[in-house]
């Protein structure tokens, strides 16, 4: 069985940065043809798709996060990672990853808190 689990995140205040980074793991498991992405859940809103990468190492970005964030990946070592910086209080959220499609079982999450 597949698992995700998500690190890096934390109290930062606003203007600072993370670097979140997803663990992807499971015998034969290998996310090399995966177009994986990072979403976020606010409390009260639903999850959103805040950065998103190719099997082929192409990117996109949610507009808020744009020149922010920056989705990255290792397919050796079954990873993927997620610079931020310029935190704003409304990145606030839970981050988790998971491919394109979601249907990979949801890791736990990491909280990032933006707040002086």
């Amino acid at each position: 069985q597949v698992q995700l689990v998500e690190s890096g995140g934390g109290l930062v205040q606003p203007g600072g940065s993370l670097r979140l980074s997803c663990a992807a793991s499971g015998s034969g498991f290998s996310i090399y043809a995966m177009n994986m992405g990072w979403y976020r859940q606010a409390p009260g809103k639903p999850r959103e798709l805040v950065a998103a990468i190719t099997s082929g190492g192409s990117t996109n970005y949610k507009d808020s996060v744009k020149g922010r964030f920056t989705i990255s990946r290792d397919n050796a070592k079954n990873m993927v990672y997620l610079q931020m910086s310029r935190l704003q209080p409304e990145d606030t959220a839970v981050y988790y990853c998971n491919t394109d499609l979601r249907n990979l079982n949801w890791g736990q999450g990491t909280q990032v808190t933006v707040s002086s």
